[in-house]
């Protein structure tokens, strides 16, 4: 019983961490100036077809900074991470014979901001991207699960870029 409404309450925390667009946020981290105590990471802009890209993204870059830094978490915060996914391709990588893709290649391209409270740019980048590659198989469905193990790989690796990238520009 105790079970099902640890879960029922896990579902309604996860859907608003989702609806409340600045789901979670951060505070003060000796990487980054005093002032930002707090910081807002929104779901992003998604340019692409493809759907729920953006709350993936978002969430990886919130895991990315609940992990590295001791920034916490504020609906109003100092600072505001934003960004656009700006394009998924994706491109056959090799061949099973003339016709058929062994392996194919999704590419990602997004563009992040950082914005203070005032709304001024604190930090911004337009040439963040990623690449992974998958297999294609007979079944649709594994090709389908590969595609999207292959554009969460990506959005990882983006999370970790840009965690990085923003540190490094803060203690210059």
């Amino acid at each position: 019983m105790w079970f099902r409404k640890w879960k029922v309450f896990s579902i309604l925390l996860s859907l608003w961490i989702f609806v409340s667009a600045c789901g979670y946020r951060f505070a003060g981290d000796g990487d980054f100036p005093p002032w930002v105590r707090s910081l807002c990471v929104t779901v992003f802009e998604n340019r692409t077809g493809e759907i729920g890209m953006e709350t993936v993204f978002a969430n990886d870059l919130i895991d990315e900074f609940t992990r590295n830094s001791s920034l916490v978490l504020a609906a109003r915060a100092d600072a505001i991470l934003s960004g656009r996914i700006e394009s998924l391709s994706i491109e056959t990588v090799s061949r099973r014979g003339s016709d058929a893709a062994a392996e194919r290649q999704a590419e990602i391209k997004a563009s992040m901001k950082l914005t203070g409270a005032d709304g001024k740019v604190l930090w911004s980048a337009e040439d963040i991207s990623g690449r992974e590659a998958y297999l294609v198989t007979s079944d649709k469905l594994a090709t389908e699960h590969n595609r999207r193990e292959a554009i969460s790989t990506i959005s990882k690796r983006i999370a970790e870029r840009v965690y990085h990238r923003l540190r490094n520009h803060f203690r210059e």
